[in-house]
């Protein structure tokens, strides 16, 4: 029996049961989500960690190392099984579904390789799991929160810091790691910005007026002179400011101002979007400034503000008027 090989996962350390083979294709469809389909560094790492843990329930249900003659020989029983474990074992149906999808894929990759095909993983129906509904903040919630952030530090460049790292989410509908992201050679901010997103797609956004002062006031008063190819936005070591950090920022946050508790980050891409639709958005702008790839996942917002359309709908329809 060969010895078992580790998915080259840093967030994942076990030991899985694969033979050689098997650990060399699961090195190239590492490699081609990366290259080809140009995954994020966070998206690569929860695959392997769907994978992982799959191929670690093969190796203790199956009792042998996990091969591709094996996965070629699944059942939909075996795959149900798996599922069913998840289950038992508390996981979320939202967690379970992307797990499935990420086997799925795998098994695909399998497939276009001819490496092994198997007809069961496509049969296996995922947990059902119910449309969830951004947390958006309300107007009044979204200001307090920029105003705010600034007095959480005692130091004016990491307060002129956070303040700009949240003007970009809700004032230009970034998600926090395109912010943190961003490089100094974005500067000086024009009336619009290209954002490289998930899947390396593309976007520019337009860069509100208020935004642009709060990005100037945070490279004014910042006490690093970097050049262009350095982080916009760094900790204060100097290094580039992570996400973690904005998020306990808001954290914080919430506890000062009283905040709900799915005021996050992410809630004020949320709210940007929210608020724009509410405004009277197009909707297909709001997924181009969004960089959503479908429609479908834009127009969960339009259940957010259903109290707005309906409220538009009262006062534009000619039959409203006949009373």
């Amino acid at each position: 029996m060969a010895a078992p090989a580790r998915l080259s996962d840093p967030l994942d350390p076990a030991v899985l049961p694969a033979d050689a083979g098997l650990s060399g294709a699961i090195a190239d469809w590492r490699q081609w989500l990366k290259s080809e389909k140009r995954v994020s560094p966070h998206t690569l790492s929860a695959y392997g960690r769907d994978l992982g843990g799959f191929l670690s329930f093969l190796g203790r249900h199956l009792g042998e190392t996990v091969s591709l003659a094996a996965l070629a020989g699944l059942t939909p029983a075996d795959f149900r099984s798996w599922l069913a474990r998840r289950a038992l074992d508390g996981l979320e149906k939202s967690s379970t579904a992307r797990a499935l999808s990420t086997v799925r894929g795998f098994f695909r990759f399998l497939e276009r390789r001819g490496l092994a095909a198997n007809a069961a993983v496509a049969a296996v129906r995922g947990p059902r799991v119910p449309q969830s509904v951004p947390k958006a903040l309300t107007v009044a919630e979204a200001k307090d929160a920029l105003d705010g952030v600034g007095e959480l530090s005692d130091e004016p460049w990491i307060a002129a810091r956070d303040a700009a790292v949240l003007a970009l989410l809700y004032g230009c509908g970034l998600r926090v790691g395109e912010a943190t992201g961003l490089d100094r050679r974005v500067l000086p901010l024009g009336d619009t910005l290209t954002i490289t997103g998930k899947g390396g797609k593309a976007r520019m956004v337009p860069v509100l007026p208020v935004v642009r002062r709060a990005v100037a006031d945070y490279v004014e008063r910042c006490p690093y002179r970097l050049g262009p190819d350095d982080p916009l936005f760094v900790g204060s070591r100097g290094g580039r400011l992570g996400p973690r950090r904005v998020q306990q920022a808001v954290q914080t946050l919430r506890g000062w101002l009283g905040l709900p508790e799915t005021a996050t980050p992410h809630a004020l891409r949320h709210s940007f979007a929210t608020h724009l639709l509410a405004g009277g958005g197009d909707l297909r702008a709001i997924q181009e400034l969004l960089g959503h790839a479908s429609l479908s996942t834009t127009q969960r917002y339009t259940a957010v503000d259903a109290a707005r359309l309906l409220e538009v709908h009262g006062a534009a329809h000619p039959r409203d008027r006949v009373r």
